[in-house]
């Protein structure tokens, strides 16, 4: 039998907190580790995720930065706007977290939805953002096949949160599907199932909306404007771009670093730890 995988044996013996702040009068849910003193690294989910993605990183991170991790806007047990959410309004609550947590500029790293927030942060505000890692990052396309699945999967997970359709969500997410995630499904099928989640996911769901969409994604000059030092990460697996997507989103941005992680798919940062720890640190602490 493979090892058993527990969100709270990846965090057992790290010295971290979980609480809740408002943020630009949104309550705020986040996890944080490591010194307070030291620089300050915000980390940012995917579309219909939350804090328990970056559970295998914290520690690793923590010994280097003040790590936060966040439910961003909309997600998780953070507070709900009620209204469909584009970029702009992630951007804003996050500036939102940054100002409730006393810090003025931060290291950015996003995952799917949460590297299109963090570059949008880059480019509109680069006097908040030290440094930038755009990780299988989501805004330089619209591939309506992509947009569909990720549409049918979210809303038949929030829908109807049954084991199998929120592990259906979760197996999308990963490389390997011979593992059956139970800890992540069961973390994420408990958020599901809060009252009124449906409605949220389609306000979530608002930027795999193809009109929506186009006026969020972001094109050359946009990229050409991210002036902090980026590393885009991509994965030999990703399920919503392949790797020439990733590499065409690097050479958009001036100086950016390009690097892929083999047997990963849309969660590196989960799916290979140690790999994955082991690059970001390398960049972050000026490699």
């Amino acid at each position: 039998m493979s090892e058993y995988e527990s969100i709270w044996s990846d965090l057992q013996g790290v010295a971290f907190t979980q609480g809740y702040l408002e943020a630009g009068g949104v309550r705020t849910r986040y996890l944080h580790a490591g010194d307070p003193g030291k620089p300050a690294l915000v980390l940012l989910h995917g579309s219909g995720g939350h804090v328990e993605a970056y559970v295998r990183n914290l520690e690793a991170h923590a010994e280097h930065f003040s790590t936060w991790v966040i439910d961003m806007l909309g997600h998780g047990y953070t507070g709900r706007p009620g209204h469909p959410l584009e970029v702009k309004h992630y951007v804003a609550h996050l500036i939102s977290f940054l100002d409730a947590v006393g810090v003025r500029k931060a290291h950015v790293s996003g995952e799917s939805l949460g590297g299109w927030v963090a570059a949008r942060l880059a480019i509109d505000h680069p006097d908040r953002v030290e440094r930038l890692v755009l990780n299988t990052a989501g805004g330089s396309q619209a591939d309506p096949e992509v947009m569909r699945r990720i549409v049918t999967l979210s809303m038949a997970a929030v829908t109807d949160p049954t084991w199998e359709t929120v592990q259906a969500r979760i197996k999308w997410l990963m490389a390997d599907k011979s593992k059956s995630y139970d800890d992540v499904v069961a973390s994420r099928q408990r958020i599901y199932r809060q009252p009124g989640f449906a409605v949220a996911m389609r306000d979530i769901m608002a930027l795999q909306d193809p009109q929506i969409r186009q006026r969020n994604l972001l094109g050359p000059e946009d990229y050409g404007r991210i002036t902090a030092p980026t590393l885009v990460l991509w994965t030999s697996d990703d399920p919503t771009a392949d790797v020439t997507e990733g590499r065409r989103m690097a050479s958009m941005i001036p100086g950016a670093r390009f690097e892929v992680l083999p047997d990963c798919g849309h969660w590196p940062q989960y799916e290979d730890p140690k790999a994955f720890n082991a690059l970001h640190l390398d960049f972050l602490l000026g490699g």
